[in-house]
């Protein structure tokens, strides 16, 4: 009988629920980092240049995000923003809070991944006749980004675990999904646990092989 159990948990049903909620997860991480990506850069560099006060500003509010829970984040989106009137959808309010998030941490690579860079690549630049932004664009941030690609990659496989979180808002990703389908029986509990567990190491394992990828295409 708890063979029988365990094996009703694989129905095609529960899979395709299950598969749906992988969908979501995969939407959350794919938005998320696109968008972290491009405000952790400019939040990376607008630290780095070091510009009087402002930088001193946008540091301040990071290192206050960073070292923040990201459950607090999702839940202040969520349930304190609705008090002041803006409301949004759990999906939108969760990609917001992970962008928010991500965004804070990969913009401390970045800015140290440019104070890697050797002055003197700052000073050929200008030497040649480059302004500021041409010197950050064509010379500073292609060599700066190479080194940042294993501790970006490592960063964004944590952002596609920290999708789980979302269940606190009932955001219906993978975890969530996992928990309405064992919920129906006791006996669904560890194989349900299980597939979910292959399934989040397939995810992660496969952008670690993509992050060793980009080490060897760039060494």
């Amino acid at each position: 009988m708890v063979t029988l159990g365990i094996l009703s948990a694989f129905s095609g049903d529960n899979i395709n629920y299950l598969l749906g909620g992988l969908v979501i997860t995969v939407g959350v991480s794919v938005i998320s980092v696109i968008i972290s990506l491009i405000v952790g850069s400019i939040i990376g560099i607008i630290q780095f240049e070091e510009i009087p006060y402002f930088s001193s500003f946008v540091g301040t509010i990071n290192n206050i995000i960073r070292n923040l829970p990201l459950l607090l984040i999702i839940f202040f989106v969520y349930f304190a923003l609705p008090r002041i009137g803006i409301h949004l959808p759990i999906f939108l309010a969760t990609v917001i809070a992970m962008s928010t998030f991500e965004s804070a941490m990969l913009a401390e690579i970045v800015r140290g991944g440019l104070a890697s860079i050797d002055i003197g690549q700052f000073e050929g630049a200008r030497a040649n006749g480059l302004n500021n932004m041409e010197t950050m664009w064509y010379i500073i941030l292609p060599q700066a980004y190479k080194k940042m690609i294993p501790p970006i990659i490592s960063q964004l496989i944590s952002l596609v675990k920290d999708t789980s979180l979302a269940s606190g808002i009932v955001l219906a990703e993978m975890t969530y999904r996992g928990q309405i389908v064992y919920a129906q029986n006791s006996t669904y509990i560890v194989p349900v646990l299980v597939m979910l567990t292959v399934v989040y190491f397939l995810l992660n394992y496969g952008l670690s092989l993509i992050a060793k990828w980009f080490d060897k295409k760039l060494a």
